[in-house]
């Protein structure tokens, strides 16, 4: 396992990270009966693999089974007897959390309830890496900013992160907090696979240029990658995909993705997983890679990503098969700014 610096802070997390959107009990026709499926003594078994593999850095939700999953990870962490020093938590809030209209949102009132609620359900007196999950249109981004920098302040949250957002809005709360002095965003936690590289366009160049640590979730592209659904699947296509039909993918095209990770896998003798997984662990701005699992077969095959090695053809034929198509205006950057490469400049004689 090895261990990648959060951003541009001092801390290291490592290059898995445990997802637990998985712990609480299944059932019931919300989103999360359909996910969720590991009660305490499961999700203990699964935390605990995870940590013995080398896995320091575990992310949950307040909103993940209506706040069990905090419940119970807090809970494991307490049954396994982990010293708090020893693992890096993260979770996230922005979702319903209650019936109230201010039970949603990053206004200033919803995240200092929110942050006290995690805390409870956690156990513990402070969370790492506090994230907003997502866009709110209405609360002005400066009161947010200011809001999770009191928290910091206070020594509730460590440093604070964001899911979900577009580039603009990520450069303009980057510009708020450096003039101000808040805490600013370290990570940004994102859906990229093989399967969706939308997040290079404006992203990864933005990710680089203010060293920002990226978190990817469903690398799988929720079980579509795993290799159980498509052209030459060696079973029924049964799993989450089935009954939870997201993150969107343009499926003709992952096939062709799948049917290339499919060769290197059995020239490889590893899973289509494992391939995918180790794809995106190669990306040099990828800081942790997010796996959950309801079964322990799962998460022992995921573990396995870490100690494959893609080679540069491999590389090259998974690049090629799952490029990106051309989009405006970054074919147009690309023309524009060929002749300006960092590049030795040589006269005309």
């Amino acid at each position: 396992m090895r261990y990648n610096q959060l951003g541009n802070t001092g801390l290291f997390v490592s290059e898995l990270c445990l997802g637990t959107m998985t712990f609480g009990e299944a059932g019931g026709a919300s989103l999360w009966g359909q996910i969720a499926d590991l009660d305490q003594q499961a999700a203990d078994a699964i935390v605990a693999r995870a940590l013995g593999a080398g896995i320091n850095f575990i992310d949950t939700a307040d909103v993940y089974s209506f706040g069990q999953s905090e419940r119970i990870l807090g809970q494991a962490l307490k049954n396994l007897g982990v010293k708090r020093k020893d693992v890096v938590i993260a979770t996230k809030f922005l979702g319903q959390t209650g019936e109230g209209p201010n039970d949603r949102g990053a206004s200033r009132g919803h995240i200092m309830d929110s942050v006290e609620a995690s805390l409870e359900r956690l156990q513990t007196d402070h969370i790492d890496l506090y994230q907003i999950h997502g866009t709110d249109m209405v609360t002005p981004i400066e009161e947010t900013l200011r809001a999770l920098d009191d928290l910091v302040s206070r020594g509730l949250v460590r440093y604070v992160g964001l899911s979900n957002w577009q580039a603009w809005r990520v450069a303009k709360a980057l510009g708020i907090s450096e003039r101000r002095g808040y805490a600013r965003f370290e990570t940004i936690q994102a859906y990229y696979s093989i399967a969706g590289r939308d997040l290079e366009r404006e992203i990864v160049p933005l990710m680089n240029e203010e060293k920002l640590g990226l978190m990817v979730w469903s690398p799988l592209a929720g079980g579509l990658l795993s290799g159980k659904y498509g052209p030459g699947a060696p079973g029924n296509g049964e799993g989450r995909r089935a009954n939870f039909d997201f993150p969107p993918v343009d499926k003709d095209k992952a096939w062709d993705v799948v049917a290339v990770m499919r060769v290197i896998a059995e020239t490889r003798g590893v899973s289509v997983a494992e391939v995918a997984l180790a794809y995106i662990l190669a990306k040099p701005f990828v800081t942790s890679v997010i796996i959950g699992a309801k079964r322990m077969e799962q998460l022992e095959q995921n573990l396995k990503a870490v100690d494959l090695a893609l080679g540069p053809d491999e590389l090259l034929r998974l690049d090629e098969v799952s490029a990106l198509a051309p989009e405006y205006p970054g074919w147009m950057v690309a023309r524009q700014t060929a002749a300006r490469r960092p590049e030795p400049f040589v006269a005309n004689a």
